[in-house]
């Protein structure tokens, strides 16, 4: 066997919360072979496999007692080109703030929006991330996923993938699917994406009457930079609930006794509410109890100021949701998966 495992490792360093818990056993995975080598060792010995990214949409509670396997596969490729666009091919274990800026040295547009969100390439189409307006599957060809029960490979087209605000196939499949590449769908010319949040003003505030890709991707790195904390400097895991969809007559309720409201209305007729505006007018904005917190800048996120523990964390974001249930009636759900 070619996979290293180790024994009873730290996962600190492998979750952005810096959540300081145990992993009875612990390898990375750099093949598809090392993939499939601790499938058959997890089948075989009855014991749990945890497959990580980059750690940044997970919230351990405790000891993992299974087998954690991280996702390290690099590579970057170009499988397709033409004049008007390029289809790209990413290894799971690339991170994903680097692999966005490296299309946009190459000219490739369509990725800017989602400059600086942490983790890696193969995590992305978990959730189907989205920032600024763009969600992955705005600029998705296809990915090619190793299937837990068997260890065949098959091809996800973007409808196979049933992508939805922060959801997928696989976040329902958790146990079934092991996403090993993603190809994206990029272009030369650019259709720029400005009208979702701050970024036209800060590239009007900057002077920037004819923006490029790039000048998108340093524009929203900044706005990010000011409202999120780097992970590496406050343990996080960024927005760590999603923006609540209610129907329309719902939203509209809440309004009339809460004017200040921020509402998004939908294609579907359903109107997205602004979790972040929830919790501060709750007032958990920059609350701390011990060493686990709601950021004093953005409410969407909770952070560890050192030591505090998964379930520390997670009674904080129980206590949040039961206020914003009580007070508004709406149900937050977080987006950080539990282990």
């Amino acid at each position: 066997m070619t996979l290293q495992l180790q024994s009873d490792v730290s996962l600190k360093p492998y979750n952005t919360f810096g959540v300081d818990v145990r992993a009875r056993l612990f390898a990375e995975a750099r093949t598809d072979e090392d993939v499939r080598e601790a499938l058959a060792y997890s089948a075989q010995n009855r014991i749990d496999l945890l497959v990580l990214g980059g750690g940044s949409n997970l919230l351990l509670t405790g000891d993992v007692d299974a087998l954690v396997l991280r996702m390290a596969s690099r590579g970057i490729r170009i499988v397709h080109e033409d004049c008007d666009r390029a289809i790209v091919e990413a290894e799971a274990g690339e991170p994903w703030h680097p692999f966005v800026q490296d299309m946009l040295a190459q000219g490739l547009a369509g990725l800017e929006n989602l400059s600086l969100i942490p983790g890696t390439v193969g995590a992305a189409p978990m959730q189907n991330i989205g920032a600024y307006g763009v969600e992955i599957k705005d600029v998705f060809h296809s990915l090619v996923a190793m299937d837990r029960l068997n260890g065949e490979l098959r091809e996800f087209s973007l409808q196979d993938c049933a992508f939805g605000y922060r959801d997928s196939v696989f976040k329902h499949q958790t146990g079934r699917w092991m996403i090993l590449r993603v190809r994206f769908a990029l272009t030369f010319a650019a259709r720029l994406h400005l009208d979702y949040g701050p970024v036209r003003q800060r590239l009007e505030e900057q002077g920037i009457k004819d923006p490029t890709p790039v000048h998108v991707s340093k524009a929203i790195c900044a706005i990010r930079s000011e409202k999120l904390p780097d992970p590496a400097v406050l343990g996080n895991a960024g927005s760590f609930f999603k923006n609540p969809l209610v129907p329309a007559d719902v939203a509209a309720r809440i309004k009339q006794a809460h004017p200040g409201l921020v509402t998004y209305p939908q294609p579907d007729g359903q109107v997205k509410l602004a979790a972040g505006w929830l919790i501060e007018q709750a007032g958990w904005k920059g609350f701390r109890e011990g060493d686990a917190g709601v950021h004093a800048l953005q409410s969407l996120v909770l952070v560890n100021y050192g030591s505090a523990s998964g379930h520390d964390l997670l009674n904080l974001a129980q206590r949040i949701q039961a206020d914003v249930l009580e007070r508004f009636g709406v149900t937050l759900e977080m987006e950080p998966n539990l282990y």
